[in-house]
């Protein structure tokens, strides 16, 4: 007999199989961090620098933030707000040092080191203008039975959603709270269900629902925070199938997604059962609820 999760399973293995793929983040950044000098963006180690604490940021909503150094501020003629806090990003600067080699010719070694310098947004100057600005891109329609799905689930569960700008995807336990980038944050609509499925599977784990996530250590990296990843994988890509959506690039990225956490959930199929099993278990309760609940 024809089982959907099992055919699901067996794709998402089949894919695994052929090799490494690297997972792309499916929305766009919500925050990009530039110059405000140059209106080049920052490395992607100090985007996520600059990224740190934005929750409790005034300008955590801007498409862009603008970065500036004192002295820069100085130049253009601005002054740093009283009480405002600079953050600061990083560069390697190359330093020749000369030796001698065991034949006693002079050799140059290029070592680098990291340095850093403090900037502050332009939100937190005086007497400074924002300057650059990020195009809109076309914003995918909404998928009608994926929304009602959605809208049933958190209607009937105590479990909170909060759909907003913003660089982050998660479901806190603590807070029984799923938080995702909207959808005018992607190119493509099924990635962002995909997004949104995900952290639903990882909300039905809380005690009050299936009690997935009260068993284990599910510290970061863990064998049982890798299982529940994959549980909310599967899970995201079973709905995604329920509701009709067809997504390549959603599908892609769960495979690479998987494969990110251990060798383990690459290798062991009794694994996969079981998380396909969970995940199973976790969309027939996000769509009837405990009567049907395994």
């Amino acid at each position: 007999m024809f089982n959907i999760y099992e055919e699901i399973t067996n794709r998402i293995l089949a894919e695994m199989e052929k090799g490494i793929i690297p997972w792309q983040k499916p929305w766009t950044c919500s925050c990009g961090a530039v110059s405000h000098t140059t209106g080049h963006p920052y490395s992607l180690l100090n985007q996520i620098l600059l990224m740190m604490d934005d929750d409790n940021d005034d300008t955590e909503q801007l498409s862009v933030k603008e970065y500036l150094t004192f002295n820069q501020i100085k130049a253009a003629g601005g002054s740093i707000k009283k009480g405002e806090k600079s953050k600061f990003v990083v560069f390697w600067k190359m330093y020749e040092k000369e030796r001698e080699n065991e034949n006693g010719d002079k050799t140059k070694d290029v070592i680098p080191l990291l340095r850093y310098y403090h900037v502050f947004e332009v939100g937190q100057c005086d007497g400074i203008k924002r300057k650059w600005s990020q195009e809109k891109q076309h914003i995918p329609d909404p998928i009608d039975e994926a929304d009602v799905v959605v809208k049933t689930y958190f209607d009937r569960e105590a479990c909170r959603l909060h759909i907003h700008e913003t660089n982050r995807a998660y479901y806190s336990p603590s807070q029984d709270l799923v938080n995702v980038p909207q959808l005018s944050q992607y190119k493509v609509a099924g990635e962002y269900y995909s997004t949104l499925f995900h952290e639903m599977t990882h909300s039905t784990g809380h005690q009050t629902r299936l009690d997935r996530l009260s068993v284990g250590n599910m510290n970061f990296g863990s064998d049982a925070y890798s299982r529940e990843e994959l549980v909310a994988e599967l899970g995201s890509a079973f709905l995604l199938n329920k509701v009709g959506i067809d997504c390549k690039s959603a599908f892609r990225n769960s495979v690479a997604y998987l494969q990110g956490w251990s060798e383990a959930l690459k290798n062991d199929r009794n694994l996969f059962v079981s998380a396909a099993s969970k995940a199973e278990a976790a969309i027939n309760y996000i769509i009837n609820g405990k009567e049907v609940s395994k």
